[in-house]
């Protein structure tokens, strides 16, 4: 890996970390969402023992009211038994009502549940397939990407060192022409003072 590509693989690299990074949090965001409906569930068995108990206590305090009644009162016997009779007859269908009530919910609840799981996982299939053909056309493009600057690379290596030969040529002929130049310009030089030598000679 050169060092055009280095940089294009790393932000890549850290691209795919983040669609993975993403996914986890998801996952574990449906599986928070799923043990809360289920706590939610078992729960409620508690809740219908606790309203039970409530309703059993509501009845015994009113079956001590009607004692306390029956015991104070003379001649009110069989009223207050018919009384009893009727309070026991109608706590007994409250309390048939109440177990109705939370077994049809629990069920409904359950039933929903097990929706939701079924629904949930399908759709994590989905995105777990989804995501599977994002990061291997993710990884497409890195390869190609990391191949054109491969390639820009090499061709700004090759013109570099296009250039630095070229460079060296000019600095060759320049230095070659400044020595001829040179050569040249003593050459002058001594032709002229061997003129101006003869010139002097013939004057005097």
């Amino acid at each position: 890996m050169s060092e055009y590509t280095t940089p294009i693989a790393t932000a890549f690299k850290l691209q795919r970390t983040t669609f993975e990074h993403s996914k986890q949090l998801f996952e574990r965001s449906i599986d928070l969402h799923r043990n809360m409906n289920r706590a939610f569930i078992e729960s409620l068995d508690t809740q219908e023992d606790a309203q039970r108990r409530g309703v059993e206590l509501s009845r015994k305090s009113f079956h001590t009211y009607l004692d306390t009644v029956e015991s104070t009162v003379p001649g009110l016997t069989k009223s207050v038994e018919e009384i009893r009779r009727t309070v026991d007859e109608q706590y007994d269908a409250l309390l048939e009502i109440h177990a109705e009530s939370f077994e049809t919910a629990e069920e409904e609840l359950e039933n929903g549940t097990e929706t939701y799981d079924e629904v949930i996982e399908e759709y994590l299939e989905m995105l777990a397939s989804q995501i599977e053909i994002l990061l291997d056309a993710h990884e497409d493009i890195e390869l190609q990407t990391t191949d054109v600057f491969e390639q820009v690379g090499e061709q700004m290596e090759e013109l570099q060192s296009e250039m630095e030969e070229q460079a060296e040529q000019f600095q060759q002929r320049f230095e070659e022409q400044a020595e001829q130049f040179q050569r040249r310009f003593e050459e002058q030089a001594e032709q002229f003072e061997t003129v101006q030598g003869s010139n002097e000679s013939g004057a005097a």
